[in-house]
């Protein structure tokens, strides 16, 4: 547990990793935000180096983890030039956990090697529980080398290494964590519209749910999203806004390998149209704002002019 470890990223995912390792007994000597005042009340938190600047991030830890919202953020913190996390980088390890265009890692990977640095994909299939647990679903892709190095600290955020896959390459690991929100978004969709069409029916939904979870209809977001479609709690863990991102890498990946993917589609646009709407910010299971009978939000009418 020699390694100094930084954190690049600290909304709801990556704090809850930073706060978990470091109860676990590492070296957690930096952390780094877009919005300083979080980076700061973190450092205060955990006894640690809130660093201004990306470049200072890479001074203070050998391994880093990123935790950022899309292609452009990363793309943002590995800048070629200015301020960047691959400044003086030679030796560093960077554990990039978002999820990303696969395109996006692997240049990465490319453009670290050529600095003498490593990069891991850490691609999370959970929440921000499981974050804060260290119970974590982690699919990994990167140098099997790279991999073995950093494995010692992996377990601890994926119960032990039970819930952890090495996938392969550069690239792999974000190939298979965008299918699996793909797979995820469309079952959310989905749901959204039976429950929906079930509560026109006038059927009591508590009863749907319950077989539903007893028949084909079962599904892992039945037992995280059904209840709170109907209860229309959508507290945020994984928000459409998300959803919507994901499904577009998913999208283009279909694109390119000229596959036909029409539900990934109808889910994309539907959680699309959520942001459209300002409803982003919501937990995935909001999309039930846009399928129940008098949800979502309300039309407003433009006051006709008057005749002149």
């Amino acid at each position: 547990m020699n390694e100094r470890i930084g954190f690049v990223g600290l909304g709801r995912m990556g704090a809850n990793m930073a706060r978990r390792l470091k109860d676990c007994g590492f070296n957690l000597t930096v952390v780094h935000d877009a919005r300083p005042d979080v980076a700061r009340e973190l450092a205060r938190e955990l006894g640690t180096f809130a660093a201004e600047s990306l470049a200072a991030v890479t001074a203070h830890a050998d391994v880093i983890f990123t935790v950022v919202t899309d292609d452009a953020a990363m793309k943002r913190i590995f800048a070629p030039r200015g301020d960047s996390l691959f400044t003086n980088a030679k030796g560093h390890v960077f554990v990039n956990c978002a999820t990303l265009s696969p395109a996006v890692h692997v240049d990465l990977a490319k453009r670290a090697k050529k600095a003498g640095a490593h990069t891991l994909e850490a691609c999370m299939a959970s929440s921000i529980t499981q974050a804060r647990n260290g119970t974590l679903y982690l699919m990994i892709g990167g140098e099997d080398a790279v991999y073995q190095r950093l494995k010692h600290i992996l377990v601890l955020l994926s119960d032990e290494g039970k819930l952890m896959r090495y996938v392969g390459s550069a690239g792999r690991a974000a190939q298979l964590k965008a299918l699996v929100n793909m797979v995820m978004n469309i079952n959310t969709a989905g749901l959204a519209e039976g429950l929906a069409l079930a509560d026109a029916l006038g059927l009591d939904l508590g009863t749907v749910r319950e077989v539903f979870s007893q028949t084909g209809a079962a599904s892992r977001v039945l037992a995280t999203d059904g209840e709170d479609m109907q209860k229309r709690d959508h507290s945020c863990f994984f928000s459409a806004a998300h959803a919507a991102k994901d499904s577009g890498i998913a999208l283009a990946m279909a694109r390119k390998a000229r596959i036909n993917a029409p539900l990934a589609a109808a889910a994309y646009a539907q959680f699309a149209r959520m942001v459209q709407l300002g409803l982003g910010e919501l937990d995935k299971s909001g999309v039930a704002e846009l399928t129940f009978k008098g949800r979502g939000p309300r039309k407003t009418t433009r006051p006709k002019r008057k005749k002149r």
